[in-house]
């Protein structure tokens, strides 16, 4: 009886403690707000990611199976609570095929427009192969069909940030199913079968790929922007949709320069740009934007960078 009354009181100065605390919102290295019990249950600051059109350059399931691919990319993507999509990263940067056509220069070219938009990097890809096979039994009304399909996903992502590809791979899926089929089936319900088949191992792949995606987010820094200052007033591109909190501190950063080797003149990435000082959280206006003011140093400017401190 002792022991409980002894955890009911320890319990309730911690309630006290946790609803009487003020002050800075201080951040853990995942982004997430270490003095707030009600952060515990939040990713942190999201991304936000341009997602490409996939493009199908295998023979079978043609622009059917692309649809398919993207679509479950782009819900999977939605659902992990890490990203935001954003839409006019279509406009921007096309789809996949023009990115594989071009070899990633115009990823290049259009980094800095993405960086202005709050982009932090971009995941394109194509489906490399996908195929169904069938074994039926030769004899009877009623023959047994055994059909395996597989599929392969090539996921590639661009960040934005240091100006650079920074994954690229090919994820694998394959179903196989066993189903009863009479003699004369028709050919039509065949091919939809087929198709079936072919756009769930897609789905396999896809979803193979999303715990790879997420581990290489966690090791890039979360970047956004500076996009208007009105008097004291400094507004920011991410807000309460992205999970930025009121009260969170952000470094202001100028932004870093493109690093070349001198030799063979490729680009090796950006440098990070000075810290300018820092501000802080106070408010939220539009659909995702956040209003800071200056916390210390000075000097900020439109266009600069902001980062969790």
């Amino acid at each position: 009886m002792k022991n409980v009354v002894l955890w009911t009181s320890s319990l309730t100065v911690l309630i006290g403690l946790l609803s009487c605390s003020q002050g800075v919102v201080q951040r853990n290295h995942k982004g997430l707000a270490v003095s707030d019990a009600k952060a515990l249950f939040n990713n942190g600051i999201k991304k936000k990611v341009a997602l490409l059109n996939l493009f199908n350059e295998a023979p079978y399931g043609g622009e059917d199976l692309a649809i398919v691919a993207t679509e479950e990319l782009n819900h999977e993507i939605n659902g992990t609570g890490e990203f935001i999509v954003d839409p006019l990263g279509k406009k921007s940067f096309g789809n996949s095929k023009e990115i594989y056509a071009g070899g990633g220069v115009k990823l290049i070219q259009l980094s800095r427009q993405a960086r202005i938009m709050g982009i932090n990097f971009v995941i394109f890809g194509r489906i490399v192969e996908a195929r169904v096979r069938e074994k039926t039994d030769e004899i009877g009304l009623v023959r047994t069909t055994k059909s395996f399909s597989e599929a392969k996903v090539e996921i590639r992502i661009f960040n934005i940030n240091s100006n650079k590809e920074i994954f690229s791979e090919t994820m694998h899926g394959a179903t196989d199913d066993t189903t009863y089929r009479l003699f004369n089936v028709d050919r039509e319900s065949k091919l939809v079968f087929r198709r079936n088949l072919l756009r769930y191992a897609v789905k396999v792949a896809i979803r193979r790929a999303i715990p790879k995606v997420i581990k290489i987010s966690s090791r890039l820094d979360w970047i956004g922007r500076v996009a208007k200052i009105i008097g004291t007033k400094i507004y920011l591109n991410a807000g309460r949709r992205s999970g930025m909190n009121v009260g969170d501190i952000l470094k202001i950063m100028t932004e870093g320069t493109e690093v070349y080797d001198p030799e063979t003149g490729a680009l090796l990435g950006m440098s990070k740009g000075e810290i300018k000082g820092t501000v802080e959280v106070i408010d939220y206006f539009g659909e995702n934007g956040s209003i800071a003011i200056l916390h210390s140093g000075g000097s900020v400017q439109e266009g600069d960078l902001v980062q969790l401190y």
